[in-house]
C-alpha cells in the first residue's frame, strides 16, 4: 500500500490539496451565510465534510442562496 502511495504521489498531491481548498472554501461561505436552498448548516456540514471532492462542489453549486 505504501509503495502504490509514494508511486502515485505526483497524482494524489494535487486532489489532496484541491480538495481541501473545496472544503475551506465551502465552509467559510456556509458559516457566512444564513439562508440556503436546500437543507440546513448541519446537513450541508455533513455533506461537505463526508462527499469528498463533490460535497464541496455541489453545495457551492446547488446550496448557496445567492439572494
Amino acid at each position: 500500500m505504501m509503495n502504490f502511495v509514494l508511486s502515485n504521489i505526483h497524482i494524489l498531491l494535487p486532489i489532496i490539496v484541491i480538495n481541501i481548498i473545496l472544503v475551506i472554501v465551502s465552509l467559510r461561505d456556509l458559516f457566512k451565510n444564513e439562508t440556503y436552498k436546500f437543507g440546513n448548516r448541519i446537513f450541508w456540514i455533513c455533506v461537505i465534510l463526508f462527499i469528498q471532492i463533490i460535497g464541496p462542489i455541489v453545495y457551492l453549486i446547488f446550496g448557496r442562496d445567492d439572494s
